[in-house]
């Protein structure tokens, strides 16, 4: 088995450590230039930005035989065409940093689309040689599992900054918050997101959301406090 990975980025770094620690010849190359002159592998793995990729895969030719590859939440299969009759997707459900290498891939789930059952049990044999979660999927699972990774994740990463930001001029650090972080995920592990809801809006206390509100000077800081909170209303009312 050998692996090109096109493209340098959070993924590709990640996957890259993933193959090589289990013995995998794996190599990455950059999406920008030489596409004309890839290396020879079994399987290209194209790891870019969506808007991208469909202008990386066609400048990739000749490679009718192995199979192709793409890591996005979102992009159909479809954009590999038919001059590419092996391919599918390869979709590891994480978030990366090159900055912070996972050093163990075992628990990280890969979902995966396949075009044929040949390709459907390579690409599952491929899955399996770095992780034992492994789960077939659809197109439209998948979108959604990426949206709601995005809100799990991404959103979420965001309230940390606004959170610093608030502590930001006052003298408490932000780690300060990590036995609170770190308990909030830990209840979801044995708890429904809902079970494991708390806080003022939870509670209906509008007095303290209303002392909140008094708190945030900027105004798009402000309306998110008020959209959260009238969710968690809607919820629990």
């Amino acid at each position: 088995m050998n692996i090109v990975i096109i493209g340098k980025g959070n993924v590709a770094t990640n996957l890259h450590h993933a193959f090589t620690q289990k013995g995998i010849a794996c190599q990455m190359v950059s999406s920008r230039e030489g596409l004309d002159q890839l290396p020879a592998a079994n399987v290209y793995i194209y790891s870019v930005r969506d808007e991208a990729l469909a202008e990386v895969v066609s400048k990739v030719t000749g490679r009718e035989k192995s199979l192709h590859l793409h890591t996005s939440g979102s992009m159909p299969m479809s954009v590999f065409g038919t001059d590419k009759p092996h391919a599918g997707v390869f979709y590891p459900f994480q978030t990366f940093s090159k900055s912070q290498i996972i050093e163990d891939f075992s628990t990280i789930p890969i979902f995966f689309e396949a075009k044929g059952i040949d390709d459907i049990s390579a690409v599952y044999s491929l899955a399996l040689s770095i992780t034992s979660h492994v789960y077939e999927t659809t197109q439209h699972d998948r979108e959604r599992l990426h949206v709601a990774g995005v809100y799990a994740c991404n959103f979420t990463n965001l309230m940390y900054t606004l959170a610093a930001d608030l502590l930001s001029s006052t003298h408490i650090p932000f780690k300060a918050l990590l036995p609170l972080i770190d308990q909030t995920a830990a209840k979801i592990h044995t708890l429904a997101p809902s079970e494991a809801q708390t806080g003022p809006a939870r509670r209906g206390d509008e007095n303290v959301m209303n002392h909140h509100m008094s708190l945030l000077l900027d105004d798009e800081v402000k309306e998110i406090y008020q959209l959260l909170s009238s969710q968690i209303q809607k919820r629990f009312s």
